[in-house]
């Protein structure tokens, strides 16, 4: 189909969107040659975001609804089967059926386990092809489910759209594509484009054959360093697949907007200079989009989190939406903040089990616990929480020095789960303004102060009357809530 039966095939969509589905056996017969009704549907399906179609399971095309995503989420308690079987898929291809056993399944263990050394002691990682499979079968799952609970939480907050363009930098092996797919409703139109130059590519396009009709992946195969953002919103803006956007459709989409979503998922460690990365790929960042930064929740990689997050928003062009508010303006922290979240495990998958049982198993090679740091940035300004504090009526925690030993009524997120191991609860606070480390421990518990223990993680918190300490051995600060204290959730 030459570029003027295409155009003449947008243009009717363009019409017919809004009278009724769109039928690529009906346009065929309005455009010059009438070509064959599936060459036409070809058309509709590459221009489908910028016309903003989604296609139905019966092969008509109806606008995209505009209305954000909505809807209870549950948590992930699996990952899905299919998923696994198109990586068990892979395994079988290149090992055989027999892969978790013999000399196969003894080499995917000592990948894993390399792997685990080198990330540990922060030496760089090559994925060939092998190393790429051992590390979809370690990390594919807990991954999952990470990009979910932290894709859940903006679309609490009415930020996830139903048409998205969504940039995935340094893809690896396809958990963020897939978690960010089965978050989404049917109804859902995404354009989704994967920057990952390894051979962990050659998994994720496998793995999103998976994804249904309206799920519209690319995957570019350089570095996040090399990559231009920009330059493909330029190409897809200016291409011939494009709507043009000036003819008033106030449906269609608008690529020079930028993305919606820009995913840095467990990759930041893994750069020269994570901070200079993030600040360019968010030049691309459309006015109301997010960049969706997450870690492992080990402390190299969860501080390192927290020290990109200070260069980009602190000191750059970003504003930190969550979790780990700002609650002074002009104040910023400067603790080393090892601040996680952690979820309930998922269900051993059959691939996990399978290594493991191949081998010794004892459970090494079963990964499904689902911790996680995370970073929301926003260049629109605006916040989760948008509180305005006067210091003459609470305490800010970067002057905790002049309350030692004396009671405070105070605000701070709660950035961690219980520490105590065994102990008095405590957990780890922050108001953006601390220069040390702050922990809330929970001395009395009563119904007053119930609200520290059930309060989720990057929930603000009032506190009334509680006790600053200082803590020689930690060389931290500790908010002793007591009998005497009152600790309530600040609704956002």
């Amino acid at each position: 189909m030459n570029g003027d039966q295409r155009e003449q095939v947008r243009s009717n969509a363009k019409y017919l969107r809004e009278v009724r589905p769109i039928d690529a056996d009906e346009i065929h017969e309005y455009v010059e040659g009438t070509p064959h009704p599936a060459a036409v549907r070809q058309v509709l399906r590459e221009s489908a975001f910028e016309l903003g179609l989604i296609e139905r399971a019966d092969g008509l095309f109806v606008p995209v609804a505009e209305s954000p995503v909505t809807g209870p989420f549950h948590g992930v308690d699996t990952f899905p089967e299919e998923y696994g079987f198109a990586l068990e898929e892979l395994l079988v291809e290149r090992y055989g059926p027999g892969w978790p056993e013999g000399e196969a399944g003894e080499a995917l263990r000592e990948t894993i386990r390399a792997v685990k050394e080198d990330y540990l002691y922060q030496r760089d990682v090559e994925y060939d092809a092998e190393t790429a499979l051992a590390y979809a079968l370690d990390h594919l799952p807990d991954y999952y489910a990470t990009t979910q609970y932290v894709l859940a939480e903006l679309a609490a907050d009415g930020l996830v759209g139903r048409q998205l363009r969504v940039l995935d930098v340094g893809a690896g092996v396809g958990g963020p594509a897939l978690g960010l797919h089965d978050l989404l409703p049917e109804d859902a139109l995404v354009d989704y484009h994967a920057v990952e130059p390894s051979d962990a590519a050659g998994v994720l396009e496998s793995l999103l054959e998976e994804t249904d009709r309206n799920f519209h992946a690319t995957v570019h195969r350089e570095t996040a360093e090399e990559f231009d953002p920009e330059a493909l919103l330029s190409e897809e803006n200016g291409s011939g697949d494009a709507a043009d956007s000036s003819d008033g459709d106030s449906h269609a989409a608008a690529p020079e907007e930028g993305f919606d979503l820009i995913l840095f998922s467990n990759v930041l460690s893994e750069l020269a200079e994570p901070a200079a990365v993030v600040e360019r790929y968010g030049e691309a960042l459309s006015p109301d989009g997010t960049v969706v930064a997450t870690a492992p929740a080990d402390r190299n990689t969860a501080v390192g989190l927290r020290e990109v997050e200070r260069a980009v928003a602190d000191d750059g062009p970003f504003t930190v939406y969550a979790p780990t508010v700002r609650l002074w303006q002009g104040a910023t922290p400067d603790d080393d903040c090892w601040s996680f979240d952690v979820r309930p495990d998922i269900e051993v998958p059959g691939f996990q089990r399978r290594l493991d049982e191949a081998g010794a198993g004892d459970g090494e090679f079963v990964n499904v616990d689902v911790q996680y740091a995370y970073s929301l940035f926003r260049i629109d300004g605006r916040r989760r929480v948008d509180v305005s504090l006067d210091e003459g009526r609470v305490a800010k925690l970067g002057n905790s020095d002049t309350h030692v030993t004396n009671r405070v009524d105070c605000y701070a997120a709660k950035l961690s789960h219980d520490l105590s191991e065994g102990g008095n609860p405590l957990f780890r606070i922050g108001d953006g303004s601390q220069g040390v480390d702050h922990f809330a421990v929970l001395t009395d518990e009563s119904a007053l102060n119930a609200d520290l223990l059930t309060a989720g993680y990057g929930d603000l918190l009032a506190f009334q009357n509680a006790l600053v300490l200082w803590n020689d051995d930690e060389e931290a600060y500790n908010l002793v809530v007591d009998g005497e204290t009152v600790v309530d959730r600040v609704p956002v």
